[in-house]
């Protein structure tokens, strides 16, 4: 169990550092509710780590550090190692899942872009569908169809963060959109990064991955039906509230770079009381064949590993391999 301070230490990380899941949140139960919240606070100092420091690939090291000694129960003296311990131990979470978020986190110090979308959801299955299989596995769902709907719901999600961050994210050096599709549109990754300005090409990029982003959250909600009835309500919210995300980049034309897009309090709300009605009208409406969908190749690694109630006690050799070269740029660098 976790302990209630650090319990409460998670959920205030969560309240002023994930708005969205916040919100979303509030419509889970109590049983994993709380879990979920740990998980997330425990994913929120991963990523501000890695975001924030100066020297990322040391910080990706202690990371991996840290999950050593939770997986081995013994946390570091940080609320939310201690959380994440818990939730590790009652729900035999599988170490192949926060192991994923690892490596996307690596990606992300190495500095790596994407050449096609493939390669753009191959980094969206770690950073993000590895969190929405977490999840299944809080509600106690380990079927292979729900987690590939769950892991739809992570790529649309982070497909949606990075339509939504273009220019944030290249006044801050990184690039997240397909290369393939910047040269197609007749963008030059290196200029674009170097001045980064909105442009009527630009914005039918953001647009084409708003695109896939929503296929995925379609396919996404057809999995909802196989999830716990109590839960579903927020699955539906979390999904509804990132869709509204994309939504809002639409209305402002596509143009990412002058402004980043907000979804304001009330229409959370109203994203809410509409989630809510969902859920109550599902266990009556008929299961889309969407369900049985076969997983994205991409994410296809994180649905075997979820359903496989044993986790790994070492580490993974795709993980080692990328640590590895953090490593040497560390050492390369120092």
């Amino acid at each position: 169990m976790i302990a209630p301070a650090d319990m409460a230490t998670c959920r205030a990380m969560i309240r002023t550092g994930s708005l969205s899941f916040h919100a979303a949140s509030k419509l889970l139960p109590a049983r994993v509710r709380d879990p979920a919240l740990a998980l997330y606070a425990f994913c929120r100092v991963a990523d501000d780590e890695v975001d924030e420091g100066h020297d990322k690939d040391a910080a990706v090291l202690r990371l991996s550090d840290r999950l050593d000694l939770i997986y081995q129960g013994r946390p570091r003296d940080h609320a939310s190692d201690r959380a994440f311990a818990a939730v590790v131990q009652d729900f035999d979470l599988p170490r192949a899942l926060p192991e994923a978020l690892l490596e996307g986190l690596a990606w992300d110090a190495l500095g790596r872009r994407y050449q096609t979308l493939s390669g753009v959801l191959d980094y969206s299955a770690r950073v993000a569908s590895s969190v929405g299989a977490m999840m299944c596995v809080l509600m106690r769902v380990r079927e292979a169809d729900a987690l590939a709907r769950a892991c739809d719901l992570g790529l649309a999600m982070q497909l949606t963060n990075i339509a939504r961050d273009v220019g944030e994210d290249a006044r801050a050096g990184r690039l997240f959109l397909p290369l393939d599709w910047l040269e197609e549109a007749g963008i030059s990754p290196e200029a674009f990064m170097a001045d980064p300005r909105p442009s009527e090409a630009l914005s039918r990029v953001v647009a084409r991955l708003l695109a896939v982003a929503e296929t995925h959250y379609i396919r996404a909600a057809a999995g909802v039906a196989r999830l716990p009835l109590d839960c579903r309500a927020g699955i539906f919210a979390a999904g509804r509230i990132y869709g509204a995300i994309g939504h809002e980049v639409a209305r402002a034309g596509h143009d990412s770079i002058t402004r980043r897009a907000r979804t304001s309090g009330r229409r959370k709300l109203a994203l809410l009381a509409l989630a809510g009605a969902e859920a109550a009208l599902s266990p009556i409406l008929p299961i889309s064949a969407r369900l049985h969908a076969r997983p994205a190749p991409e994410v296809a690694f994180l649905v075997e590993a979820a359903a496989k109630p044993l986790r790994r006690a070492s580490r993974s050799e795709a993980l080692i391999r990328v640590l590895s070269q953090l490593e040497q740029q560390d050492r390369n660098t120092a």
